[in-house]
Parts: structure tokens; C-alpha cells; sequence
């Protein structure tokens, strides 16, 4: 058979046969018209829930998108191949600031702007051939979805899950609202370029905490989760054990603020206490307040910390800055004074607002102390048998390996020893206990942004907050809105909010506060289950789906949105709506796609356009370029390179070749028993590639390895160029496997090709079975060495002797001229590889 990509021209009518807009759009509307990927719970297949994180309707899509729905699409349309009732949907991620800034900058109401690109983003999702279940569609920002999710957080705030209280965020006096840490730039808003500042707002809470060590503990049960996503989720969860204990605040200074009778603080390192030479309290604190009132230079130090944006992210690189109170408290073990510092490196979010300072063994209070010419003692030294280098005036010295020192009766006490002992003698003075506690903080879902879910609220003078009834529901967000770029526009809509108590009937406002986005895409997988259910959150279909069986998604939602999903699966399980523990049974997380090494973003307007591929060479060559570029889990430099490459692959070395051997008329039934060796060869790769393809697509997720393995079995077919009723027969089996195992990843040219080779739709198609006796080797090919030197290579049959091999290698011209006139010292066969004389 003729190699059609070396002469290329030779084919222009067969190539000429092939044009993929036209056979694409021809599969697509094929699929549409048999609803090849709707799916019921009625089937006797096993079910597989494959999904890929749902997008943000931006406008257009980008080549991150392209990436993370091909690849959603490749595993359920292979496991769709293997014999599942394969469920694969798709939906919106709708609300969210930027319609909202959308809105204004164009001046056109968001829910306008959200769902004209809807309409857009899903006809290039349909370009691109995915296998979606388009009746289960959903957006987050249609009342018939962010309903139920009204009706849960109303059950969560009857069940005691929901709370507010005052937070400290990060506001912008301009746009008059809460910005996310993210959305500070250097100290100003990222749309207003106002200063930011530190505001005590009230804000609803969800308690997660609550839930902090069942979720840390589940994710030891999650073995389809890379192990890099389960550490940063325990990391962010962070359990820790410790001591919360109580520094006594003398009587005058408890007069002066709301505070109670003293500080406390939370440490994991009890053993250090002896050596707290100072107490920091965050610039929001109640005592810092206090303080403030009679001290100008502090006051303006407070109000310079509440306009830099403080996050735990940059605690590491920001300077550490503080100033004295002129307060004291008491030690809890000495009764000795210890002053009491504002510094900016406290966050009053994070427990008490407080944290007890030992600068010889922690180094950012070393760092601070040094700096303003506090206290330093040492009170843990290396063991006896250590090597550890200690100098506490260069260095903090933070290992617990050692033994206390300076510490009174607890001196030479390791570390779990006095850890005992001094929460011992705290509880004995009733000023500490021994804590398990969390990084986790409670999730704050208030926004006061317009474009969300309105939260489910009624504030009433006389009840307080009420949950609205559930034949109230939903909350309707109105949509027929008008901007002028100064906070949320419900915020001042009297009609809307003002409305009447559903306990007392009273006068009362609504909620005008939206949730966090997080919200909605926290159970969407399982609103996809029970798709248009009128009734309820979920039905019994959700129980039927279950835990999604794959998840893709971006490596960058490996914390938040992952254990917000979990969180809200925990509290539906409780409920009664689902039965499995977890969401997500498989998690594939991915790399980015990358342009000249940075991060590929709209923003930057360097994240590609797929819409100009798809019209030059096709949606199958864009998704094998992009499946052939890398593993998932790898980020890689894009190169719109790869998309021409593939089509001219797909054109010359699948489509052409199909085409000729088609050409030829019937083929006659494969008889394996009847196959010459180079016919057992071709066999062999044949049998070769379904079994890596097993491997790749149901165990490695690999498919760059899927593609590289069909073209090398595609070159093999090239070569064969016997015409014989079994050598068409072996082309045929071969053609048949390579259109199978590419179809999940180009399905378009592969339905048209498994159509003309076997009449069938190969959505229907069984997936092919590895007949193992193909896999033996018929012929091997073996090296031959003369002292280690390569002289020659020659083929034989792998039940070869070894008498047999040795023979054949001596009768080789090139290795009997070497072997003339020496002696053979030795030889070395080494099976199936090579033949080694050893002559002198």
C-alpha cells in the first residue's frame, strides 16, 4: 500500500473526499436528530457520571476551555464505547461580578449580557462535537435552579448551620463594596483605584467548621484524587493540637474595653510559654481601639493598617510593623507583666484577633522583637545527643526536638512531656485546656454585589433574621435594573426589599446582601441528576448517579470550590437527598495551558481562539492537537502548530487510507490460523494498541500516548502492502481498531469512517477485545555483538534455539569477516535482545 502523506498530491480526489466542517456539522446534526447522548435512569448498563467543571459564560471560549472539555469528553466517550449508561452534562456558572461590571461599562442589564453569551459559548461548545446531555443544561442565574438553593440555606439556617456576625473585609469607599483579596492592588480597588479600607461589616456565615474533621478524615478514602490536591485541602483545613489558655488582663484595663478578663490565645507550642515575652493583638482589636483613644500616633498606625489589604497569603513578605499599647497583661503561669503590641502581621479574623509572642522560638517574633527592641528568651535547648546549631541573637530557634530550659519545674522536660505538664497546671489555675482546632474558618457567603443569588433573609425589628417560608421561594433577583456604578442597585429598591415579617407580620426589609458564587457551583453536579425536577432540591435520580465517577477540572480550584462541594454533599447526605459520603469519586486535576511560559488569559488577550481553528482545519484536529500536547495533569506552551499538523494527519494517514483500502471491495473473514508471519505482525501491533489503549484511557489518563500509539500502528498499516483475501482482512481489523480507539478524541471522522467500514453507528460499537495469542512476537529482531562492538542485526523467529541463534548469527557476512582467524572465547545470548562473541 502506498504511503499517501509522501505523495500527498496523488490523493488531492480522496483528500478533496474529506472536509471537515462539512462532515462534522453532517456527524453533529446526526447526534442531534437520535439524541445519541441523552440519557435515562431506565437502562441495565452500569451508570458512569463524567463531568468537567462548568464555565463562566464569558463570551467566547478559550483554549483552557477547549483543553478541560475535550478531555471531559474523551473519558465519557470511552466509557460510553465500554457499555455505560454514561450521564455528561453541561451548564453556567452564571452569576458573578464581572456581568455585573460588564453591565455598566455597556450599559445593558446583566442577566442581558450573561444570556446572549450563553448562546454563544454553547454553539462553539456543539462545534467542537462534545458528547454533552444537552436537556439536563442548566444556568445558576435562571430562579428554576438558585430556588433550591434558597430552600437549603434556609434548612441550613433553621438546622443551626447559618450565623452572621461582623467580619472586618476589605471595602472600597467608591464602589461601595466588599472586594476579595485578589481584587487589591496595592492597596487601592481594582476598578476604582480608591484606597481600600478595613470595615467591620456584617456578614452571613456558614459553618464548614462544624464539618472541618469529617472532611479533613475523608479525604483519606478518596483514592481517585491526586495526592498533591488531597495535602493542599489538609493544609487548608490544618488540624492542629494545642493549648488555649487565657493571659489575665488587670481590672483597669478591663474597664477600658469590651474584652472580658483576659486575652486568649491558641498555641501548639505550650512548651515555649516560659518564654512569651509579649502579647500582639490585631489593629481591629478591642483593646487596640482603646488604646487608640488616648494615643494619636497609635490611632493613625491603626488607621494605616486598615487600609492595606491584609491576607494570610502575605503575611510571609510583608514588613512586620507594631506599636505598644501601653497595656499589660499577666502571665498565666508567672503572674509576671507582659506587654501588649498592635502589630499588622494579626489578623482579627483568624480566633481571638490575639497571639502570644516568643521570639527565641518563632521566627517572625523574633524578627518583630529585634525590631523594636523587645525581649528575648531562650526557654528550649537542643538535646544532649543533638547537633542542632542554637544562637537565639542571630536566629529563632523553632525546633521541638529539644529540652526546656528557663521554664522553672519544668526544666529538661521534652516536648510532649511539658506539653502535659503545663496544660496540667493551666487547667489546674482554670486559665487554659487542651484544644483540637482548625485553620478552617466558617465560609462568609455575603456579597454586596447585585448580580447573585439574593439571600433568603427577612430582618425584622421585633423577630430578627427569618428564614423566607418555603412557598415564598425564590427570592426573586429582579433583572430590569439600572446602574450607576455605585454599589448594588437592589440596595435601593424600596419596592423590593421592603416587605413584611413572616412571624409577626410586622414591618420588615429584605436581605439585599447576594451569595458568593461558590454557592451555586457547590451542588450543581447534583442538580444535573434530577434535571428539571419541579419539586425539590434532588429526587430519587440523584441517588441513582450518585458520586460524579470523574471530575475535571483546573488545578486552581483545588481548595475552595472542592471543599465547598464536599462541605455541601455532607449536609445533603444528612439530609436525606444523596447516599454517598463524597462528590467526587475521580478527580482529574489539569495543568494550564501556557503561551511563552505565562498563564493564557482573555484578559491579557493571549488565550487563543479556538473559533478560527475550528474554521481552518476542524473541530477533530483541534481536540487531537490538544490531547496529543501532554498528560492532563502538565502544563504546556500552546502551538496552534500541532492543530495543522493533525488535520493533515487525519486527512492523509487515517481518512486516505481508509479510503483506499475501501477501494479494494469485500474483504473476506479474519482466520487468525491462517496468517503468514508478516500478517501475525501487523496482528500483533493491532492487538498492542487496544491493550495500551486499556491502559491509557481507563487507568493512566494519558491520551497523548493514545494518539502516538495509533499513528505508529497507522505507519505499520502503510507498510503492509499485501492485497491477499487475509491481508485485507488484517488491514480491515487494523483500520476497524484505529477508528475505535481515536473516536474519543476525533469522534467526527471517526463515526464517518466506522460507517463506510462496517455500516454502524459507533456510538453502538463494542469496544475491541485483546485476543492476547495475537501478542506473540513472530518475529524478533536480534543484535549481534563482536566484543561488544555491534557488527550486525538479523531477524529470526522467537522460538528460536539458542544453538539456533548463535548459528545464524556466525553465518552473517559482516560477522564471519570478524571472526576469522579468532578464537571464540565465549557467547552471551541475551533472549529476544542480542548475541555476544567474546573472541581473542
Amino acid at each position: 500500500m502506498n504511503d499517501p502523506q509522501s505523495n500527498e498530491s496523488s490523493n488531492e480526489s480522496a483528500n478533496q473526499r474529506y472536509n471537515p466542517e462539512q462532515s462534522e456539522l453532517s456527524v453533529q446534526a446526526f447526534w442531534r436528530d437520535n439524541k445519541s447522548f441523552e440519557v435515562s435512569e431506565n437502562s441495565s448498563k452500569p451508570k458512569y457520571y463524567c463531568l468537567a467543571m462548568f464555565p463562566y459564560p464569558s463570551g467566547q471560549l478559550h483554549m483552557g476551555h477547549v483543553r478541560t472539555y475535550t478531555l471531559g469528553d474523551v473519558i465519557a466517550r470511552y466509557q460510553r464505547l465500554q457499555g455505560k449508561n454514561v450521564l455528561h452534562p453541561m451548564g453556567w456558572d452564571a452569576f458573578g461580578l464581572p456581568a455585573e461590571n460588564a453591565a455598566i461599562k455597556r450599559n445593558i442589564p446583566p442577566a442581558s449580557w450573561t444570556h446572549s453569551n450563553i448562546e454563544h459559548m454553547k454553539q462553539q461548545l456543539q462545534r467542537l462535537g462534545f458528547s454533552f446531555d444537552w436537556s439536563r443544561e442548566l444556568a445558576t442565574c435562571n430562579p428554576d435552579y438558585y430556588r433550591w438553593e434558597q430552600w437549603f440555606f434556609t434548612k441550613m439556617f433553621n438546622k443551626g448551620l447559618v450565623y452572621k456576625k461582623a467580619a472586618w473585609v476589605n471595602w472600597d469607599p467608591v464602589d461601595q463594596t466588599v472586594l476579595a483579596n485578589e481584587q487589591v492592588i496595592d492597596g487601592r480597588g481594582w476598578r476604582s483605584d480608591a484606597l481600600v479600607e478595613r470595615r467591620e461589616l456584617a456578614q452571613w456565615f456558614v459553618k464548614i467548621t462544624d464539618y472541618a474533621e469529617e472532611l479533613l478524615n475523608g479525604l483519606d478514602d478518596l483514592d481517585g484524587w491526586p495526592e498533591k490536591i488531597k495535602t493542599m485541602q489538609r493544609n487548608w483545613i490544618g488540624r492542629s493540637e494545642g493549648i488555649e489558655l487565657t493571659f489575665p488582663l488587670p481590672a483597669a484595663v478591663q474597664a477600658m474595653a469590651d474584652v472580658g478578663t483576659g486575652l486568649t490565645v491558641y498555641t501548639t507550642r505550650p512548651d515555649t510559654l516560659l518564654g512569651a515575652t509579649y502579647v500582639a493583638v490585631a489593629p481591629q482589636h478591642p483593646l487596640a481601639k482603646a488604646a487608640a483613644e488616648k494615643n494619636s500616633e497609635l490611632a493613625s498606625f491603626i488607621e494605616q493598617c486598615n487600609r492595606v489589604k491584609v491576607a494570610e497569603a502575605d503575611m510571609a513578605k510583608m514588613e512586620k510593623l507594631g506599636m505598644a499599647t501601653g497595656f499589660e497583661a499577666e502571665h498565666p503561669l508567672t503572674g509576671k507583666p507582659v506587654p501588649i503590641w498592635v502589630a499588622n502581621f494579626v489578623l482579627m479574623e483568624y480566633g481571638s484577633g490575639a497571639v502570644m509572642a516568643v521570639p527565641a522560638h518563632d521566627y517572625r517574633d523574633w524578627e518583630f522583637a529585634k525590631k523594636y527592641g523587645l525581649d528575648i528568651v531562650q526557654v528550649v535547648e537542643p538535646a544532649a545527643d543533638s547537633d542542632e546549631a542554637c544562637d537565639i541573637s542571630t536566629e529563632a530557634y523553632v525546633s521541638k526536638g529539644g529540652r526546656l530550659v528557663n521554664s522553672g519545674e519544668f526544666d529538661g522536660m521534652d516536648f510532649e512531656t511539658s506539653f502535659n505538664a503545663i496544660a496540667e497546671a493551666l487547667a489546674a489555675k482554670q486559665l487554659g485546656e487542651k484544644q483540637v482546632n482548625y485553620r478552617l474558618r466558617d465560609w462568609g457567603v455575603s456579597r454586596q454585589r447585585y448580580w447573585g443569588c439574593p439571600i433568603p433573609i427577612i430582618n425584622c425589628d421585633q423577630c430578627g433574621a427569618v428564614a423566607v417560608p418555603e412557598k415564598d421561594l425564590p427570592v426573586l433577583l429582579p433583572t430590569k435594573v439600572e446602574f450607576d456604578g455605585v454599589g448594588s442597585p437592589i440596595k435601593k429598591m424600596p419596592d423590593w426589599y421592603n416587605t413584611t415579617c413572616p412571624d409577626c407580620g410586622g414591618p420588615a426589609v429584605r436581605e439585599t446582601d447576594t451569595f458568593d458564587t461558590f454557592m451555586e457551583s457547590s451542588w450543581y453536579y447534583a442538580r444535573f441528576a434530577s434535571a428539571g425536577y419541579e419539586d425539590g432540591m434532588l429526587d430519587e435520580r440523584a441517588k441513582y448517579w450518585g458520586s460524579v465517577d470523574h471530575y475535571v477540572g483546573g488545578e486552581e480550584h483545588a481548595i475552595l470550590h472542592l471543599l465547598y462541594a464536599r462541605f455541601f454533599h455532607k449536609i445533603m447526605r444528612d439530609e436525606g437527598m444523596v447516599e454517598s459520603d463524597e462528590p467526587f469519586k475521580n478527580l482529574l486535576a489539569l495543568g494550564m495551558v501556557l503561551k511563552d511560559g505565562a498563564k493564557m488569559s482573555k484578559s491579557a488577550g493571549d488565550a487563543g481562539d479556538p473559533q478560527a481553528l475550528l474554521d481552518a482545519y476542524g473541530a477533530d484536529a483541534v481536540r487531537m492537537a490538544m490531547m496529543f500536547a501532554a498528560p492532563p495533569e502538565q502544563s504546556f506552551e500552546w502551538s496552534e502548530n500541532g492543530v495543522e499538523s493533525a488535520n493533515r494527519w487525519l486527512r492523509t494517514k487515517l481518512w486516505n487510507v481508509a479510503q483506499e483500502h475501501l477501494q479494494a471491495g469485500d474483504v473476506p473473514s479474519l482466520d487468525p490460523g491462517a496468517l503468514t508471519n508478516e500478517q501475525k505482525e501487523l496482528r500483533r501491533v493491532v492487538h498492542e494498541t487496544i491493550s495500551s489503549a486499556n491502559d491509557d484511557y481507563g487507568t493512566r489518563i494519558h491520551f497523548n500516548t493514545v494518539v502516538s500509539s495509533v499513528m505508529s500502528l497507522m505507519n505499520q498499516v502503510v507498510k503492509f502492502e499485501d492485497t491477499s483475501p487475509q491481508g485485507l482482512a488484517v488491514t480491515r481489523e487494523a483500520l476497524e481498531v484505529a477508528t475505535l480507539v481515536m473516536a474519543p478524541i476525533t469522534p467526527h471522522i471517526c463515526q464517518n469512517l466506522w460507517q463506510d467500514l462496517t455500516g454502524g453507528d459507533i456510538n453502538e460499537a463494542p469496544w475491541p477485545v485483546v485476543d492476547k495469542s495475537a501478542l506473540k512476537k513472530t518475529v524478533i529482531e536480534m543484535v549481534v555483538q563482536i566484543n561488544g562492538k555491534v557488527r550486525a542485526k538479523f531477524e529470526t523467529s522467537p522460538d528460536s534455539s539458542q544453538s539456533e541463534i548463535e548459528a545464524e548469527a556466525k553465518s552473517l557476512e559482516n560477522v564471519e569477516k570478524f571472526l576469522d582467524g579468532k578464537t571464540v572465547r565465549k557467547v552471551i545470548v541475551v533472549p529476544n535482545k542480542l548475541v555476544n562473541f567474546v573472541v581473542a
